[in-house]
């Protein structure tokens, strides 16, 4: 649906295709309605075809109008498909596009706020900067839910109960990479959108972006340090499998070398030689003593210079 806008706007008035006028105009439309309104719209085809079949994120500015796709991450599912969204901006016409506007409850959120008179100073710029910034709003609680999420799982290294925590490492990596792509993209528009090519924004609304580009940068620098965290996590991992495969390795070295000279003793007696001890009554007992002396010093020996 496409509203009409004005300065102090109080109530939106939603129009049909042949009440399109001079008067600043929003809209949300999904894809199926970009069609119906686009011979109002006169946005160029090529646009037009980068509204409906938007897959990539890319801001273009052309001679009197902006283009803008954005994909946006699910923050409750980052490793499902990222929602696409496409904003056309030119002198009295800011058009949001996206797959289904019933389900888009952000561009909802904004038209609501401007019913509500919540946003001052009414213009397009502004409703474009507020969809931005709600884009990014909680961000940082997010951020800090994540780290606690690592914490929890670098503590969970060191438990009693073991398990291979490789999957939930590399997922977690997948989490931040897709984050640090998703808050490269908004870092490159809001600094594109801060040059005003086509001076659709006022300088206060450049000084406005300017916030927005330096909050971006500040949560992009927040993934970066949680990609950090994650790594020294991964090595404080692989470190600990490294410990528990040494006291293993440690472990056979041990039983191995105190059955070492039991085998000699084997070897000695099974030659096929008559030897003295045949012949002595305690011969098979004084063998059996010494296997256990010879096991038992050992073991003293080891644990002496605590080899277990």
């Amino acid at each position: 649906m496409i509203y009409n806008l004005d300065g102090i706007a109080i109530k939106l008035e939603k129009l049909k295709p042949g009440d399109m006028g001079e008067k600043p105009c929003i809209g949300v439309l999904d894809r199926s309605e970009l069609l119906l309104w686009n011979s109002h719209l006169a946005i160029p085809e090529r646009i037009l075809e980068e509204c409906l079949n938007g897959t990539v994120s890319k801001f273009e500015s052309h001679d009197g109008f902006d283009y803008v796709n954005l994909l946006i991450p699910d923050k409750a599912d980052l490793l499902g498909s990222s929602s696409s969204i496409s904003i056309y901006f030119r002198t009295n016409l800011l058009i949001y596009i996206c797959d289904d506007t019933q389900d888009y409850s952000l561009l909802h959120s904004i038209i609501s706020r401007i019913e509500q008179k919540e946003i001052k100073n009414l213009t397009l710029e502004r409703v474009l900067y507020e969809f931005f910034d709600l884009l990014t709003a909680g961000d940082s609680l997010f951020l800090e839910n994540l780290e606690q999420e690592i914490t929890e799982l670098e503590e969970s290294l060191f438990a009693k109960e073991k398990k291979d925590y490789i999957k939930e490492i590399i997922l977690m990596k997948k989490k931040l990479l897709g984050l640090k792509r998703y808050y490269e993209q908004l870092f490159d528009l809001s600094e594109a959108m801060e040059e005003n090519e086509n001076e659709l924004l006022t300088n206060s609304m450049i000084r406005y972006f300017h916030i927005l580009t330096n909050r971006i940068n500040r949560l992009s620098d927040s993934i970066s340090n949680l990609r950090d965290y994650v790594s020294q996590v991964r090595e404080a991992y692989q470190t600990e499998v490294d410990i528990s495969q040494n006291r293993i390795m440690q472990l056979f070295t041990v039983i191995t070398a105190i059955f070492l000279p039991l085998t000699l003793i084997v070897g000695w007696y099974g030659m096929n030689f008559p030897m003295p001890e045949y012949h002595w009554v305690y011969g098979y007992p004084a063998v059996i003593i010494t296997c256990a002396a010879v096991s038992l010093l050992s073991i003293i020996y080891f644990k002496k210079h605590k080899w277990f």
